[in-house]
């Protein structure tokens, strides 16, 4: 080699140079290149390479049977319980046994994965100098082939008792997940098809919670009822008035525009829910000559007298509607349920 030759090679970049010790011995920045190959244990000796791979199986069941405890304790554990745990104090039995078991599920997965990784995956060093960015086909074939290699040196396909306790760990996790989603709301069941209106419940005034009349209620007023026996002091009042909450208008029978609608009140009064159909707002605003109500978070628009329809906004169903009747003395009665669900927990239902 010329003296040329041996001056480009010590000027070439880092990244081209040849890989290993450099021709200038002096340089603090000289590559000492890739120390000696030492093989593990479990590299030569296969009932090393077996111990450990029964050591991961068992991180991964460990992982597998942690996410069960995880799901036995959010379903068996009540919530209110409380255990003293040193150096905490006093906490939820239920957030200390999902946090535990969630921890050790995720860990074993992990430690499983490392310990893998350490003992029976290939551990052996190659060095490739840096290419262009656009890979030749010569290069794109080669990291295939190393992938294929890489696969088979994991023993991920010969190790089946390592593959299968993998599979079951990262099948089970997900199931925390799903387990958690049950709190993002309540579980619909009946809840948000049925209210306290009932056939012969009366309606009580909200403003002096006493029972009402037909005459109680004056053409272009707005007034505002709940169910008999719903008091303010009962421990699920604000659950329950956030459904059955009613507004109550009199319309001059000749202006209501339909004819179920005039059916469904008494001699002009309408029974609506208050709960508006968008985000469950409650309706407040009334406009005498239109006989429209507007909802303030949104401005969704009903028409009172044609059924509650939708006449502006994003609201996307009607009010539902309440049928009322009176009773033997003259009060104001539901004559059931209303006619669909309240609120906007059904926004894809049909109109």
């Amino acid at each position: 080699m010329s003296s040329q030759d041996n001056m480009s090679e010590e000027h070439l970049p880092e990244a081209t140079q040849p890989h290993g010790e450099v021709a200038v011995h002096d340089d603090p920045f000289a590559d000492p290149g890739l120390p000696p190959h030492e093989h593990r244990r479990t590299d030569i000796d296969e009932r090393a390479a077996r111990r450990a791979e029964r050591q991961v199986a068992l991180l991964f069941t460990l992982s597998m049977l942690a996410t069960i405890g995880f799901i036995a304790a959010y379903v068996a554990i009540d919530k209110s319980k409380v255990v003293y745990i040193f150096p905490f104090g006093h906490v939820s039995a239920l957030n200390f046994a999902l946090g535990t078991t969630l921890g050790i599920s995720l860990f074993c997965i992990g430690a499983g994965a490392v310990h893998w990784a350490r003992t029976l995956m290939s551990d052996e060093e190659h060095v490739q100098e840096r290419h262009p960015i656009e890979a030749s086909p010569e290069v794109r074939e080669k990291v295939f082939r190393d992938f294929r290699v890489g696969a088979a040196e994991s023993g991920f396909g010969r190790r089946k008792l390592i593959r299968n306790t993998l599979i079951g760990a990262m099948a089970l996790v997900p199931l925390s997940a799903v387990v958690l989603f049950r709190d993002l709301g309540p579980l619909p069941e009946k809840k948000l098809f049925n209210t306290d209106w009932a056939q012969g419940v009366r309606l009580i005034n909200m403003n002096t919670n006493l029972p009402m009349k037909a005459s109680d209620i004056g053409v272009g007023s707005l007034t505002f009822a709940m169910p008999e026996g719903l008091t303010e002091s009962d421990e699920n009042f604000q659950e329950k008035i956030a459904k059955d909450a009613l507004m109550l208008v009199r319309i001059q029978p000749q202006d209501i525009k339909d004819k179920q609608t005039a059916q469904w009140g008494y001699e002009g009064v309408l029974a609506y829910s208050k709960i508006c159909t968008h985000v469950g707002c409650p309706i407040s605003l009334y406009e005498q000559q239109t006989h429209h109500v507007l909802c303030p978070c949104h401005q969704s628009t009903f028409d009172l007298s044609d059924g509650g329809r939708v006449i502006f906004g994003p609201a996307g169903h009607p009010l539902p509607q309440l049928q009322i009747t009176v009773d033997g003395q003259g009060y104001l009665t539901a004559q059931g349920d209303f006619s669909k669900p309240v609120g906007p927990g059904f926004w894809e239902r049909s109109a």
